[in-house]
């Protein structure tokens, strides 16, 4: 920390006051022990066989003067090193209020950049790691407005296309623009198929909010045989992989094992994963599902398609929600963009994660899940990301 000139000047000032006011504060003292030597010849004659008896080496102190100079000098050092460091601190800490004001109109961006020594160098480190802990929260706030934001916009975007359908489609039937009962039923039977898309939208968007809240979605737990799983899967899509053109099958481990998972929420993730390889698998002609235990902690479920890859660019954003690598917003060629915002959910809380991968040969979802509901994995491929996570979504 460099000082001002008014600063130097100051403790040169107070360096001055405190020794003349040592000097006048000795010159008083001994004053007042003469005084009371001479009036008292008791205490004089005690202190002349005390001084006669004290030699240090060769040298008698032949006088109590001695002791007392040394003994005063060494107090008014110490009271003068006490001054001066007091007044110093009072320096450091004037600096460390005009640094604070200075950040407090508005230059967040700015630190204490001198460093002290002692509890005050401390004090400096706490005041920059608050303030960047303010910024962070800041960041973080403006970053949930704006998805909120982002949110609404969407929602709105995916519910007004349907509802637009549903109403146009009523308003003929309501107007009897119709010319058969042929007519009719296709108009009610559009609004109805558009009504079931409004539905799922809104069932979606209730389960992401939900698993996205703290404390919102309350798993439970029990034994799950893994390979038991996949066989149910493959047996439950395999009609509608055939109607596509793709065949659905099931590779396990070896012997049969278990986990603690919600089976529910699990298979919620499995089946967002399957529908996705299916709706846009085409040009494909295979689903695999794979099982394999890594270690008594961890297993990994992976979900593989050999269709069309996934683009690179799209690969990192892959899990934000309503993202769709078609990039349309029309709800006729794909989901809410919310299947893999709320599978990335569910994982998560199971204390696991999703990798993706995708290349000309295959797309492959990796799920990696804790044996144990106490067990939690991480991702050791993850990239470092600020405190506030990203939301996620869908594949395609």
């Amino acid at each position: 920390m460099k000082l001002t000139g008014r600063e130097k000047t100051g403790l040169i000032l107070e360096a001055i006051v405190t020794v003349v006011l040592l000097l006048l504060l000795n010159l008083a003292v001994v004053v007042l022990i003469n005084q009371a030597l001479y009036a008292n010849p008791g205490l004089r004659e005690g202190i002349f066989i005390i001084k006669r008896s004290i030699v240090i080496g060769n040298y008698r102190l032949w006088s109590w003067e001695n002791v007392f100079v040394t003994f005063m000098a060494i107090f008014d050092v110490f009271i003068l090193y006490w001054r001066l460091i007091r007044r110093y601190h009072q320096i450091e800490l004037r600096h460390i209020i005009n640094e604070l004001h200075y950040i407090a109109n508005g230059h967040l961006d700015h630190r204490i950049d001198f460093h002290l020594s002692g509890n005050t160098e401390s004090v400096i480190q706490s005041i920059n790691a608050l303030v960047d802990s303010v910024i962070d929260s800041m960041d973080e706030e403006r970053a949930i407005e704006h998805s909120k934001d982002e949110l609404i916009t969407n929602v709105s975007h995916d519910l007004r296309t349907p509802l637009t359908s549903i109403i146009g489609y009523l308003g003929l039937i309501e107007d009897k623009q119709y010319h058969s009962e042929e007519d009719l039923l296709k108009y009610t039977g559009i609004a109805y198929l558009k009504a079931k898309q409004m539905k799922s939208l809104v069932d979606n968007l209730f389960e992401y909010t939900k698993v996205q809240q703290t404390g919102g979605t309350q798993l439970s737990f029990n034994r799950l045989d893994v390979n038991q799983m996949l066989e149910q899967l493959v047996a439950s899509f395999e009609l509608e992989a055939n109607k596509h053109g793709l065949e659905i099958s099931a590779i396990g481990a070896d012997e049969p094992f278990y986990i603690q998972a919600d089976a529910e929420k699990l298979g919620r993730v499995f089946n967002n994963l399957i529908s996705n390889a299916i709706k846009y698998g085409e040009g494909g002609k295979n689903i695999f599902l794979r099982s394999q235990v890594i270690d008594q902690h961890e297993v990994v479920v992976e979900v593989s398609d050999d269709g069309p890859k996934i683009p690179e660019e799209s690969l990192n954003k892959i899990f934000e929600r309503f993202y769709r690598v078609e990039g349309s917003r029309n709800i006729d060629t794909g989901g809410a963009g919310l299947g893999l915002a709320i599978a990335l959910s569910i994982v998560q809380l199971h204390g696991g994660y999703i990798e993706v991968s995708s290349d000309d040969e295959a797309t492959t979802f990796a799920i990696h899940l804790p044996v144990r509901r106490t067990d939690k994995i991480t991702n050791p491929n993850a990239k470092k990301t600020p405190k506030h996570t990203e939301d996620s979504n869908e594949k395609k």
